[in-house]
């Protein structure tokens, strides 16, 4: 056989030819909406991080406005006393105490000779706390003062 009968002869084409060309565009197409969706279950998760973050510091801050309305000892039998409480620039709390009852207990050796017994007033502090992003958290209290009978 001589050379330019070996050199102009062509093999058959293959009926599979650019497989591999469509093979890996499909695959780089599932890379992709893998990624993709992967970036969004991450941006998800990040903001649903946030938003638990942002409801436990309201709920920190509920606690708070308790501790403050009961470590004040501002208590009022009239009316309702309010505290407010600002943590930081984001964060607050407002806890307001009202008396709900008295409750007299007849007693003659530890009321210092006062007639009618001793008083316990049941108070209950109600504090509403809010985190950032418009999160809050309400708390209730409820604690009784010895005092003189009502």
């Amino acid at each position: 056989m001589s050379m330019r009968a070996t050199l102009g002869s062509h093999p058959a084409k293959s009926s599979q030819q650019g497989a591999a060309l469509v093979v890996g565009l499909v695959l780089l197409l599932v890379m992709t909406v893998l990624g993709v969706s992967g970036m969004n279950t991450a941006t998800l998760e990040l903001v649903m991080a946030g938003n638990a973050e942002a409801q436990q510091d309201a709920f920190q801050a509920a606690e708070t406005g308790i501790d403050a309305a009961i470590a004040e000892r501002n208590w009022n039998t009239l009316g309702p006393v309010t505290v407010t409480r600002t943590i930081t620039t984001d964060i607050s709390a407002q806890a307001t105490t009202t008396n709900t009852a008295c409750t007299v207990y007849p007693d003659t050796a530890f009321s210092a000779g006062v007639t009618g017994g001793v008083g316990a007033y049941h108070f209950d502090a109600i504090s509403v706390g809010e985190g950032p992003r418009g999160a809050q958290s309400t708390h209730t209290q409820s604690f009784y003062v010895a005092g003189p009978a009502c």
